[in-house]
């Protein structure tokens, strides 16, 4: 009986498939394959998942209603999904607002009606995000704090995709379970984002942007880490709580934030080469801090995570010299 992950090659969906499939499952990843980055990076990371046997493919958008009804009807003894799947990135989202809109929210809702359609289905765990705290200034950030403040288009979308789905839970009974993750890293990371940046432009010898002139610390989790707290998320279907709702949200991160210089230092000193530095204001939608609150992730999950940036970094540029070939 498989399991269906969303956004499959993308970043956290490579890694969810891989760790499901060395675990015995059978597992049929979905992705379209967006352009918003360079999809040689998403084939490159399918190519390794499709040789197993224990792995299909479909390609198909998630926002797609008559394409995810159908994929439906042809696996109707799937019994979990991961839906991963999403337009990511804080800054773009003041670009293309559009697209945000209609991955992010339509795409949440035809997940959950493909998924009322599932007779056997016993979890649906979906992607949220660290950003729906937005302009919460407690740290570290609990999820009995208030996320009604956002501050990008993209943090929005992601505090409605919790309150549509939790909707969905007290409507139909549908078991589901939120995950707020928090500064993802690790090997097959997305280009868009800091360690891919700076490893990038430092290896070629550019500038990298630095903003709020530094005064910035992030709650960097390794890959690993995050997707053991998927795995055990999926494998404990949510229950009604005091509410009688059958739906919970978890913060998914390393507990430790760190100053974003020490991030580059530790870059820097893996590369074996200094950065040249660019120091610019905070951009619209940033927050200058983050830090989880995993407390609840722990007792009700068994959520530990185990690697340090000090370990995460190396393991992380150990992967991105050999993706680029660099000795």
């Amino acid at each position: 009986m498989p399991i269906l992950v969303t956004g499959a090659a993308g970043f956290i969906g490579y890694h969810t498939c891989r760790a499901l499939l060395d675990r015995g499952e059978q597992v049929l990843g979905m992705d379209n394959f967006s352009p918003y980055y360079d999809i040689r990076l998403k084939q490159a990371r399918l190519d390794l998942l499709t040789p197993h046997p224990g792995f299909r493919f479909q390609k198909l958008d998630i926002a797609d209603r008559d394409g995810m009804t159908a994929l439906v009807h042809a696996h109707p003894d799937m019994t979990g999904i991961i839906h991963l799947a999403a337009q990511a990135g804080v800054r773009h989202s003041l670009i293309d607002p559009y697209t945000y809109i209609q991955t992010n929210l339509m795409g949440q809702v035809v997940m959950l009606e493909a998924a009322r359609l599932l007779p056997g289905l016993k979890h649906f765990v979906y992607a949220s995000s660290s950003s729906v705290y937005g302009a919460n200034q407690e740290i570290p950030f609990s999820i009995d704090h208030r996320v009604d403040r956002p501050v990008s288009l993209y943090a929005a979308t992601k505090r409605a995709d919790e309150l549509i789905t939790r909707t969905y839970s007290h409507l139909y009974g549908l078991p589901a379970t939120g995950l707020r993750f928090f500064t993802v890293y690790g090997p097959w990371g997305r280009p868009d984002m800091a360690p891919m940046l700076f490893a990038e432009a430092i290896l070629e010898g550019k500038p990298i942007r630095v903003f709020n002139h530094g005064d910035m610390a992030r709650d960097f989790t390794f890959v690993d880490d995050i997707v053991a707290g998927v795995l055990a998320a999926l494998d404990r279907p949510a229950t009604p709580g005091q509410d009688v709702v059958p739906h919970r949200v978890y913060n998914l991160g390393n507990h430790r934030p760190e100053p974003l210089l020490r991030f580059i230092g530790l870059i820097e000193q893996a590369l074996g080469r200094k950065a040249e530095r660019e120091l610019e204001p905070i951009q619209p939608g940033d927050v200058a801090a983050t830090c989880a609150d995993i407390n609840a992730s722990t007792q009700d999950l068994g959520y530990h995570p185990r690697t340090s940036l000090d370990d995460g970094i190396p393991r992380f540029i150990d992967w991105f010299k050999a993706y680029r070939g660099v000795a």
